[in-house]
């Protein structure tokens, strides 16, 4: 299965909006909408989830499952379970001063 967090991260990584999406994967926008729109798992029937993902691989998007090993030996990035827990380095605001540098408030 696929997050709606998941969903949304792929398409930035692409750098494409949702009715790029649409038309790479034969959706409508609206159900791009509602998918993205889901709490946790996106919702939608099976056909529109392959087309969905099928439209990412061959983009480049690799999905990886909660736990599971990449195949790929592509660059990437994963969510950790708890993203709470990390924290800027001791002094990491004063080296990114130094170096012009800036870091965004959350």
């Amino acid at each position: 299965m696929i997050t709606a967090a998941q969903l949304r991260a792929a398409r930035a990584l692409l750098g494409i909006d949702q009715r790029r999406l649409a038309k790479l994967s034969g959706l409508s926008v609206p159900t791009i909408q509602r998918m993205e729109a889901s709490e946790t798992m996106v919702r939608g029937n099976v056909d529109s989830l392959v087309k969905l993902i099928a439209a990412f691989e061959a983009a480049g998007i690799e999905m990886i499952d909660e736990g599971a090993v990449s195949n790929s030996q592509g660059r990437g990035v994963r969510l950790k379970a708890n993203p709470g827990a990390a924290r800027p380095a001791p002094g990491a605001d004063s080296e990114n001063k130094a170096s012009g540098r800036t870091r965004a408030r959350t």
